[in-house]
This record gives structure tokens, C-alpha cells and sequence, in this order.
């Protein structure tokens, strides 16, 4: 793996000699070059399964949902110009603003009602499913009133209707109501912007459209250091290492840590695994600041389950062992390990799922010598890989307390999850919030997930995007890329 890192980099390096290190831009009069790391650019339906990075992208700017987020990350009119909320936050009712589909037809109250539903319903594979249960039904009230009814009050929900995964789309052939029309292009897409009904605006200026396209991180990079694109989204820790040998310059490069989880789940809870005490080892052997410093210095490490308070009705849970100085945890975990082989004499290897990239292999290097320290054979397995551990690298789709402690609970104890149930089907706020504050001291007591940091994200921007705003999701639309007067 490391080899095939150092190769991308000397590639990388050949490829970019002409390109300089200036912060220059490209042509003003120019489309917009945008890449995307990781997938294809091509249409996907959420409710058949997660979105990967590019399918995110191309579905938030060709099918809007209900609201959507601007660059500061904050919501806006999508679909709906404007919306209530009633009966205690139990009743969201939205009025559908004119807006049409590729081929001319106006957009209606019934069919955005039937996408909503259908991300929404029992068994479907849409990534937010988990969080729409909530949602008790979604009624057309009028041709372009729709009423969202919930059972409980929840007041992130439009946080998730701004989501790529609940964007409104026409079923079997995934058009969407803009901002952008999408049209196959040598490569990748071709995104032409759509114009307001009743615009007398003629065609768009080649500037305004966007030339979108998914490749590799070093690929991506090269066309960037050359001058042939203006933007690359979706980096990631995986990859950061390569960004260091690039030589950005500093205008350049953005650099994001949006809330969500990186660190280890428990995939089975079997042989070692299955003792809390001997999962806090883990957690207690790793040193986060080496390891984030080791890939990005100033990277944030972390040692609790909930990056703040959020919703929960108190502050994260620390665990037992973080009072401890960084040789006692270590000497604690070597203990716990040596009173496990004194019963079981066989050698002990976990298996830590991780993805590929020069930056995971740096991640790796620190587990690794983690796991040795105190007596534990490790084993680096591909992510999708039959494991013991794996890492998660994700950004919350809302802030919510629950998000956290759902996703943390990948194999977690029936109390936990009955806590977690419990914070989903709570009556009102206040009872949500001491469930959630319940479900993460009983994960934290467990050690059901072992944090490390929150997740980092980077961006490379070219100086004539103006309007392109870092924010605390790690999601920046392609309609909020240039200011109007550019």
C-alpha cells in the first residue's frame, strides 16, 4: 500500500513540474471545473442504497428536496418558497414554489409526496431512513401544499429535508428540478443552470455552468495545480498526504472538521471483543494526538462519543479512563491484555478494517504500534472486509445526539438499544434529550465505539469561486460557488 502511495505521489509530482505552485486562477469566462473524490458522476437512486461522494454532489445540484443548504450551511427555499410549523412541532406545511422538470412539466404536490415517501417507508435503503421514522405521514393538502406529519416534535427536521438523500426526483429516470440540468460530457457532466420560471434570461454564460467530474484524489490534484479546474470536493484524511506534497498554496486550500465520527466500531462482540473492559483497552492504548498529528498537525483528536452537548439533556460522556495520564492508560490496557492470555493462551490478532489511501496507511502505523504496545497482533483488512474493528469516517446529516449513538451502535448491548429506542419514540423534547444523554453513557460505558477525532475534510478553491464558504457540515453546493456581480 505504501508503495503504491509513493508512486501516486512521484506521478503526481511529474505531472504537476509545469504547473507551479500560484495561486492563480483559471479563465473567468470559463465553466466551472469541479472534482470530486471518489465514485463516478453519474445518477443514483438513495433508496436503493448509501450515495458515494460524486453521486451526493450531482443529486444536490440537479434535484433539489424541500429545503436546501446554502454555502454558510444554513437552509434555504428549495422545492418549498416557504413553510410553517404547527401544533407543537408536530405539523410542517410547505407551499411549493413553480418549478418544472427536464421536459417542461411543472413539478406537483403528489409527486414530490411520493419520493418523501418512498425514502421514508419501512425497509427502504435510503441512509436516512433511520431518521424519518419519526414521520407519520406526508399528505398533499392542495397541488403545491404538502403537510409533513410527525409523531413526535422535531426540530432538525428540516436539516434532513436539505440532504442530497431526500432530494425530489422523478422515479425510473432520476430528473430533478435543478438548480441544474445535467448533460453527459466527454467526461464526467456537463451542469447547466436552470432559469426561474418567467425569466427572460437567455442562454447561461459559459461561466455559470459546471463541468463536474469523479476521479482520484492525484488525479484531481493535477488538473488543479495545472489550471484546468476551480475546485475539488469530498478530500478526505485518505488522502491528505498527498495534498502536503502537492505544494498548495495557502489561498488555496480549505480545510474542514464538520461534527460527525471517526473512530473504531466494535463489529462483533466476540473472543476478547467481548468484554467492555477489554474493548476500553483499545481505546485506552491509542494516542490521538500522535496519530492526528501525524497526518494533519492541527487536527483535532477526541475521547467522547458526542462532539458536544447537541440535544442531549447533558454534556458528552468521558470515559472512566480519560483522568488518566498516557502511560497509565497504556500500562492499564497491557494489564488487561495479560490477565486475558493468562486464560487465553493463543495469540491474540484483531482485524481493523480501513480504506486505502496513504493517509489511512498513516492511521494504520499508529494503530498498529497501538495494538503491539500492549500485546495484541493487528491486522489491516480492506474496509469491506470481515473485521473485528473498523473505522468510520462520517459527518452528521443533522445535529442530533441521536445520529451519534445510533451510528455508534453498530454492535451495542440490548440496553443501549433499547435507550436509543427510547430517544426516538420519546413523547417530547425534554424526555428525548435524557434519553439520548442515557444511551451515551451506556455506549461510552461499554466501549460500543472507540473515538478518535472528528472527521477532516479539505477543499481546493480557486480564487474566482467568491461565494464558496467553509461551513461546520462539509457540504458546499455548486449553485453558491460565485457571487452574482462576478
Amino acid at each position: 500500500m505504501m508503495q503504491r502511495s509513493t508512486i501516486l505521489v512521484a506521478l503526481l509530482g511529474l505531472a504537476l513540474a509545469a504547473g507551479g505552485c500560484s495561486s492563480g486562477q483559471r479563465k473567468d469566462d470559463a465553466p466551472v471545473v469541479v472534482s470530486v473524490i471518489g465514485g463516478e458522476t453519474k445518477a443514483a437512486d438513495p433508496s436503493a442504497g448509501p450515495l458515494d461522494s460524486a453521486e451526493r454532489v450531482l443529486m444536490g445540484a440537479t434535484a433539489q428536496g424541500l429545503v436546501r443548504f446554502d454555502a454558510a450551511g444554513q437552509i434555504e427555499p428549495a422545492l418549498a418558497e416557504r413553510w410553517i410549523v404547527i401544533d407543537d412541532g408536530r405539523s410542517y406545511i410547505f407551499r411549493l414554489r413553480e418549478a418544472y422538470w427536464p421536459d417542461g412539466a411543472p413539478v406537483t404536490a403528489a409527486q414530490v409526496v411520493r419520493v418523501l415517501r418512498r425514502a421514508a417507508a419501512p425497509g427502504s435503503r435510503n441512509a436516512l431512513a433511520p431518521f424519518l421514522a419519526v414521520i407519520d405521514e406526508i399528505v398533499e393538502m392542495t397541488p403545491t401544499v404538502i403537510e409533513v406529519r410527525l409523531k413526535r416534535p422535531r426540530p432538525d427536521l428540516l436539516k434532513l429535508f436539505a440532504q442530497p438523500e431526500l432530494a425530489v426526483f422523478r422515479t425510473g429516470t432520476l430528473d430533478g428540478s435543478g438548480p441544474f440540468r445535467a448533460l453527459p460530457a466527454a467526461r464526467g457532466m456537463l451542469l447547466r443552470p436552470i432559469p426561474d420560471p418567467g425569466s427572460d434570461k437567455g442562454a447561461p454564460e459559459p461561466e455559470e455552468t459546471v463541468h463536474l467530474l469523479g476521479e482520484r484524489a492525484a488525479l484531481a490534484l493535477a488538473r488543479f495545480k495545472a489550471r484546468e479546474s476551480d475546485l475539488i470536493l469530498g478530500g478526505s484524511f485518505t488522502d491528505w498526504p498527498i495534498v502536503t506534497q502537492a505544494e498548495i498554496a495557502p489561498a488555496n486550500l480549505h480545510i474542514e472538521q464538520p461534527l460527525g465520527l471517526f473512530g473504531l466500531v466494535v463489529v462483533a462482540r466476540e473472543g476478547f471483543l467481548a468484554e467492555p473492559g477489554n474493548r476500553a483497552a483499545i481505546a485506552m492504548a491509542i494516542d490521538r494526538a500522535a496519530l492526528t498529528e501525524a497526518v494533519r498537525p492541527g487536527w483535532t483528536p477526541a475521547e467522547t462519543l458526542l462532539p458536544g452537548q447537541l440535544d442531549s439533556a447533558a454534556p458528552p460522556t468521558r470515559p472512566e479512563w480519560t483522568p488518566l495520564a498516557p502511560d497509565a492508560r497504556r500500562q492499564t490496557a497491557r494489564d488487561r491484555v495479560a490477565a486475558w492470555r493468562r486464560t487465553h493462551p493463543d495469540p491474540l490478532t484483531l482485524r481493523i478494517a480501513l480504506p486505502a489511501g496513504p493517509g489511512a496507511t498513516l492511521v494504520w502505523a499508529h494503530l498498529a504500534e497501538a495494538m503491539l504496545g500492549i500485546g495484541i497482533t493487528p491486522q489491516r483488512v480492506g474496509p469491506e472486509a470481515a473485521a473485528d474493528l473498523r473505522l468510520i469516517d462520517t459527518i452528521a446529516p443533522y445535529d442530533s445526539g441521536r445520529w451519534f449513538v445510533q451510528t455508534a451502535c453498530l454492535v451495542c448491548s440490548d440496553e443501549a438499544r433499547a435507550l436509543i429506542a427510547a430517544g426516538r419514540e420519546a413523547i417530547d423534547l425534554p424526555s428525548r434529550a435524557q434519553r439520548i444523554a442515557e444511551a451515551d453513557a451506556a455506549l461510552t460505558a461499554e466501549a460500543a465505539y472507540i473515538p478518535i477525532a472528528q472527521p477532516l475534510r479539505w477543499s481546493l478553491v480557486a480564487l474566482r469561486l467568491g461565494a464558496w464558504q467553509g461551513n461546520a457540515r462539509g457540504w458546499h453546493p455548486l449553485n453558491h460557488l460565485r457571487n452574482e456581480k462576478e
